[in-house]
């Protein structure tokens, strides 16, 4: 069969193209984070800016900081773990399972107690509130108390303010922050402990009242590339420190470094 000059160009294009294309493709690299589920709606928005920016792919495996960093003991292979307390950083640390050189603290937050919309505001949360009665024989909704960060943290504000023996009998806890958030969403509990970041990514609560930092230990979310990780994976850390990263991690409730 005999091919027209112009199809000859085209056909002798469409290779070349494919040639010189293959190299990058074959350059690209996924990787995998694991990601505290209170960050979800930021990364979410800025991976995808990563990956159009590097022609890496990011995959982001969201729960709670605790199940996260198990899985990391357990030889699951992260390559990025961004925890929301410093203690399960450290346990993976201790162990030698992130690379102590890449380790940062990323961001901070603080917490709230959430409702739905209807719910009156309280502002400062003090010592005395009959939080009981706000609940109305309804439950509280926090991450595990004895595990998860977010839980952990309003367990100690709570005792701090002399609340917790008032309320724990009436605590839903939940594997997550996010799974949290989602009881008071549906209206399946009256009230919840968040970050807040998580009151707001979710339109259908409200900030009722506000935690004093002084209450529970400082929030910090540290983040490291695990001893595992491909050489990319540190690409990826530095990009949630830029300024573009920065600024959706602002606009969405988290505090930065410094600030």
């Amino acid at each position: 069969m005999i091919l027209s000059v112009a199809r000859r160009c085209a056909i002798a294009a469409l290779v070349f193209g494919t040639i010189t294309l293959a190299p990058l493709r074959a350059g690209a690299a996924e990787i995998l984070v694991f990601a505290a589920a209170s960050l979800k709606t930021a990364l979410d928005e800025i991976a995808p800016a990563f990956e159009q920016e590097t022609g890496h792919d990011v995959k982001v495996s969201f729960a709670a900081s605790s199940v996260l960093a198990r899985q990391i003991q357990l030889g699951a292979p992260a390559d990025v773990y961004i925890s929301a307390n410093v203690n399960w950083m450290d346990v993976l640390e201790d162990e030698g399972l992130i690379q102590t050189a890449s380790r940062v603290d990323l961001l901070g937050n603080r917490l709230v107690l959430i409702g739905g919309t209807e719910q009156p505001k309280i502002g400062q949360l003090e010592p005395g509130l009959a939080l009981d009665q706000l609940l109305d024989g309804g439950y509280l909704a926090m991450a595990l108390v004895d595990a998860v960060p977010a839980g952990i943290y309003g367990k100690a504000a709570l005792q701090s303010l002399g609340l917790w023996q008032e309320v724990h009998m009436h605590v839903a806890q939940t594997d997550n922050v996010r799974a949290a958030l989602a009881l008071v969403a549906t209206g399946s509990a009256p009230l919840g402990i968040v970050y807040r970041s998580d009151a707001q990514a979710e339109d259908r609560v409200h900030v009722v009242g506000e935690f004093s930092s002084g209450l529970h230990p400082p929030i910090i979310y540290p983040a490291a590339v695990t001893v595992s990780a491909q050489s990319e994976a540190k690409a990826f850390l530095d990009h949630l420190q830029t300024k573009a990263a920065r600024a959706v991690f602002a606009e969405q409730g988290f505090a930065l470094p410094g600030g």
